[in-house]
């Protein structure tokens, strides 16, 4: 039961992996965003409100991305019922970037106030573990395919291109050997 349940743990583990990757990459790309934006006075007025924020209307403030970008999702799901593959994955992209990353820099703002709720640091410690879970899943395999990659690598690619080929070679000597030995059993025969 083990063994085909493991799949599914490691499924679920690279997709934590990738949600905390883009979480770990977006944020700097934001906080760059957010640094370009010419209205300094406001941004600093925003950074002043959020430290006067109580716990709980931080956890709002925080939870206000994902409000706003539900609708992207719903129409997703409108775009892939009717047959819009396309212009789904490029919403769904869209949203998934824009949430993650506009959340990542929320919450860096944010978590002083969030990790004061109990709650929130037993929520915010069981993703930690989570994560950490994840990449003790993850890696082995990870490492498994660099391994196996490794053949193709700019120094052994060739050396990797003349071992397929006299594999190639062997076998179709193998494949002509045996059509000879079954057509002469046939003549024989």
């Amino acid at each position: 039961m083990r063994a085909l349940f493991r799949p599914f743990l490691v499924l679920l583990a690279i997709i934590f992996l990738i949600e905390a990757w883009l979480w770990t990459h977006l944020e700097p790309l934001v906080a760059w965003v957010v640094a370009r934006i010419p209205l300094r006075a406001l941004k600093l007025r925003i950074a002043a409100a959020i430290d006067r924020l109580s716990p709980p209307a931080a956890l709002i403030v925080f939870a206000v991305p994902a409000v706003c970008l539900f609708p992207f999702k719903l129409l997703t799901f409108w775009l892939i019922a009717h047959k819009h593959l396309m212009l789904a994955g490029l919403v769904f992209t869209f949203a998934k970037f824009a949430g993650v990353g506009v959340t990542a820099f929320i919450f860096e703002a944010t978590r002083p106030k969030l990790l004061q709720m109990a709650w929130f640091r037993w929520v915010y410690d069981r993703v930690l573990r989570g994560l950490a879970w994840a990449h003790a899943l993850v890696d082995p395999i990870k490492l498994r395919l660099r391994r196996m990659l490794g053949v193709f690598a700019p120094g052994k690619v060739s050396r990797t291109m003349r071992l397929f080929w006299r594999i190639r070679r062997r076998m179709r000597a193998a494949s002509r050997v045996k059509t000879e030995i079954s057509s002469a059993a046939r003549e024989g025969g």
